[in-house]
This record gives C-alpha cells, sequence and structure tokens, in this order.
C-alpha cells in the first residue's frame, strides 16, 4: 500500500489546536465528512468514539491511529494531523499525542481494513519518516512527507 493512494491534501494538516482527544475526532470526523458528499460528520464521530471505546488507537510513542469503518464508496481515506501541543489520547504507554493517522475503511473491508492498518502502523515506526512529520511546519509540506510525493 502507497499512503498517497489513500490520503490527500486536503485530508492533511499540519499544527493544529488539539485540545483534547474529543476535539480531535470531531475535527477528523469533519475533515473525512468534507471528503465524503453524503456523509454526516455527526455519525462519523460517533463511529470513530465506538471504536475508541473498544480500546485506544494510542499506538505509543506519541501516535495514534483512530479508525473505523464507514460507507465510502468503497475506497480507503487516510487524513493526517500533526498537533501544535500533545494531547492526551489514552495511549498504551501513557504518553500524550502529537501525530494522527486516521483511517476511514469502507464498511464492507474486513482483511483488507487490517492490512492496511499493519501496513500504516508498520511505516510509522520508522524514526526518520515519523521526525519528518513532526517536523512538517504546513499542511503541503506535511502531505508531501506522509504520501512521499516529491
Amino acid at each position: 500500500m502507497q499512503i498517497s493512494s489513500i490520503l490527500s491534501a486536503d485530508r492533511t494538516k499540519a499544527r493544529v489546536v488539539g485540545g483534547s482527544k474529543k476535539r480531535l475526532l470531531e475535527n477528523l470526523a469533519q475533515t473525512f465528512a468534507d471528503a465524503l458528499p453524503d456523509a454526516d460528520p455527526t455519525e462519523l464521530f460517533q463511529n470513530l468514539i465506538n471504536r475508541e471505546r473498544l480500546g485506544s488507537t494510542g499506538i505509543g510513542k506519541g501516535i495514534a491511529i483512530p479508525h473505523c469503518r464507514f460507507a465510502t464508496g468503497g475506497k480507503t481515506l487516510c487524513a493526517c494531523f500533526t498537533l501544535d501541543e500533545p494531547v492526551d489520547f489514552d495511549a498504551i504507554d501513557g504518553k500524550p499525542i502529537d501525530l494522527i493517522f486516521a483511517m476511514l475503511v469502507p464498511e464492507d473491508a474486513a482483511a483488507s481494513h487490517l492490512e492496511t492498518l499493519a501496513e500504516l502502523a508498520q511505516a510509522l515506526q520508522t524514526d526518520t519518516f515519523v521526525k519528518a512529520l513532526r517536523k512538517s511546519d504546513s499542511d503541503m509540506e506535511l502531505f508531501r512527507v506522509a504520501s512521499g510525493v516529491n
């Protein structure tokens, strides 16, 4: 999987004011709703919150991968945010997060959803990639780094 195949510039935001986990999930829901013509941001938010109730998607080292299934028209969508200040996200290591890769996957995607999630988590284990993401000062720079586009 290439991140560039699921991420777009309009879903990439650098130095977002986070505030709280709830506020971040609301922001992500609105970002995804803006990309899906018939999507209700409240429904998207509820799906993201419901997934978080199963266990935090904060994977440690300041990174979270919130995700859920949704009617996406058959495509997987990704959003990438860096935060201006770390936010408590109930991560597995107890540390606040400052980097988010969120995913929406089609409702009927089972195996492909897990595969994409695993590949994204693997990419986020690369220190140089994560450092470059965190160093990005603009939305466009973050998009270029995240998607591998020059």
